[in-house]
């Protein structure tokens, strides 16, 4: 198989090797999988993704979605390629046997749409939001909605959208004020104008499922008073029912993906059914949005990856350059100068250590399900409550970096439009701004997540990590050789790492109680070095299966086991140490920017 999204070889290595998934098939739930199975599933998402996905993402982003006489027209690959992602099962892909699914662990399931998302995001996100509908429903439909919506939203018959953002209120969820009116039988009247829907209209299907936050006659102020509705675009009867579309929003990147401005109840006749119980639609929603974010994580990481193996392969094939002064020396490919190396390693790091810290998180949601005991269960949900954030702003973040780093590998050729690397790069721009911005998930991570159930949480993930160090220092004691000798200092400097970002912690969250602008006004700084240390986490995961796996390898493993371990000593020798420099900004308590007045700027 080409490596023009993934490397094949590295799911395997990082689902196996590191991650060990198989261990999974010990429960009940996911008995009857095996690891065969998980790679059949992996290759044929592989394919599809190169077949049906790969092939008209360029075409998305050049001709976008058009309003042609009030309605939305896409070009016509995108219907089909989402027709045979249905029809291969991936729309219900962690969904059980009796609902017509593969019953895949989340991690397995991740690692396949991950292909999907690295070929074509725009085509993959309307995919994304009918699973994340459909997962909603499953958690807190009545039996009649189950029973009504999740054979279609699984099949691919009616798609699906969260529609929370209005035109006022931003990523403040507190402010809006679309309505829901009791109709007097269950039902309700909604009313409100929503914007920046992604997926919020289109023709691939019979009907559109809108998940729409709003508010009852009744509801208290703020994010306690909000609901969640369903909204069909359709009614059961083919009628429409009053959602219309004001306009189409025109992005920088993932053109193929529809944003919609939406007018909700202007004749006064949209329906809806609540969803879960009143005043609790944020709390439901949560849980669509924390998986989106997860979904970000990875849409980034697979973006990069996808980046740095355009990048490589260019940097292999460019002729530019003498290795000698002497001019009459031969040229050579790009990849042999320093500089290249640099932005290649770096992409590498980002990339493959983002997607590891994704799967990491979509096996942790597996374990809060399935694990034998409720303490390692408990385990679980809080690293991944902690984690999440990290997982989509960092990702988010690091991964565009990356992908500028593969436009600068091109160099002027990768400035243009016939190279795809300019296209990730736009493409994987928007994932700061969504599902709530990075600063926003920074706000998150550090006003609220690193300090829950009493530090429970950064107790655990520090559990986990002190294990890894131990791992790694126990492989240098077994043997002189080179590797494991680096991968033990690498632990030293990830303990390092970890006790520098529980010392940064514990000052802030002295401060927060007191004067909580101070404290956060560097959040975002702090969610970047906080994200370095867990990747770093990642990297010596990596290096330590490599080293593993080293002493039986052949063939075209060991350049790869090598990269692995390159990669590692690129991390550990230049990214972390930029991040731990940050420590000394944020424990200075610095007031400047809560004090700063805006006249000033």
């Amino acid at each position: 198989m080409p490596d023009t999204l993934i490397r094949r070889r590295d799911l395997s290595f990082l689902l196996h090797d590191v991650l060990t998934v198989s261990q999974l098939t010990h429960a009940p739930r996911y008995a009857e999988h095996s690891r065969e199975t998980f790679d059949a599933a992996i290759d044929a998402a592989y394919r599809l993704a190169e077949e049906q996905f790969a092939p008209h993402n360029r075409a998305g982003d050049s001709r976008e979605p058009e309003l042609v006489d009030g309605q939305v027209q896409l070009i016509a690959p995108v219907g089909r390629a989402l027709k045979a992602f249905a029809d291969a099962g991936f729309l219900a892909a962690t969904f059980g046997e009796a609902d017509g699914g593969m019953q895949l662990p989340r991690v397995v399931a991740n690692a396949c749409w991950a292909l999907f998302k690295g070929a074509n995001v725009a085509t993959d996100t309307y995919a994304t939001l009918s699973i994340g509908v459909a997962n909603m429903i499953d958690a807190f439909g009545t039996p009649r909605q189950r029973e009504r919506l999740l054979p279609a939203l699984l099949s691919g018959r009616f798609f699906g959208t969260m529609v929370l953002t209005e035109p006022h209120a931003g990523s403040s969820l507190a402010e809006i004020t679309s309505s829901a009116a009791p109709t007097g039988d269950g039902r309700y009247r909604i009313k409100g104008n929503k914007i920046f829907i992604t997926a919020g209209d289109h023709e691939l299907g019979e009907n559109i499922i809108h998940l729409v936050l709003a508010r009852l006659p009744d509801a208290p102020a703020g994010v306690k008073g909000i609901s969640l509705f369903v909204v069909p675009k359709f009614r059961e009867d083919g009628s429409t029912n009053d959602v219309s579309l004001a306009g189409l929003i025109h992005k920088m990147g993932s053109k193929g993906t529809t944003s919609a401005m939406l007018n909700f109840g202007e004749r006064g006749e949209c329906i809806g059914e609540l969803l879960g119980q009143p005043h609790q639609g944020l709390a439901c929603m949560f849980q669509m949005m924390n998986e989106a974010r997860i979904n970000v994580g990875i849409a980034s990481s697979a973006l990069a990856c996808a980046g740095y193996l355009h990048s490589l392969a260019y940097a292999r094939e460019r002729m530019q350059g003498r290795e000698t002064p002497d001019p009459r020396s031969p040229q050579v490919a790009i990849v042999k100068h320093a500089d290249v190396r640099r932005m290649l390693l770096a992409q590498k790091c980002v990339a493959e250590g983002g997607l590891l810290l994704c799967l990491h998180g979509a096996l942790l949601s597996d374990l809060h399900d399935v694990a034998p005991s409720a303490a390692e269960r408990d385990n679980a949900r809080l690293m991944l409550d902690l984690l999440t954030p990290v997982i989509k702003a960092w990702c988010a973040k690091h991964g565009t970096l990356a992908n500028s780093l593969a436009v600068q590998v091109h160099g002027g050729y990768g400035y243009t439009r016939e190279y795809a690397v300019e296209q990730f790069y736009r493409d994987n721009r928007l994932n700061s701004i969504h599902e709530g911005t990075d600063g926003i998930q920074a706000i998150d991570l550090l006003g609220r997540k690193v300090g829950m159930a009493s530090g429970g949480a950064m107790q655990a993930l520090g559990a986990q990590m002190a294990a890894t160090i131990t791992e790694a220092r126990d492989v240098a004691h077994l043997t002189a050789a080179p590797e494991p000798t680096r991968a033990a200092h690498w632990a030293t400097q990830l303990e390092q790492a970890w006790v520098a970002l529980e010392s940064t912690t514990q000052t802030l969250l002295a401060l927060l109680p007191h004067e909580p602008r101070r404290a956060l006004a560097h959040a975002s700084l702090y969610l970047d070095t906080f994200g370095h240390t867990v990747v770093a986490w990642m990297w010596l995961r990596q290096a330590l299966a490599a080293i593993r796996l080293l002493g039986t390898a052949q063939g075209d493993d060991i350049p790869f086991l090598r990269g692995k371990l390159a990669a590692a000593h690129h991390f550990f020798h230049a990214e972390l140490p930029m991040a731990m420099a940050a420590h000394a900004v944020l424990r200075s308590l610095d007031p400047a920017l809560a004090e700063l007045d805006d006249a000033w700027l």
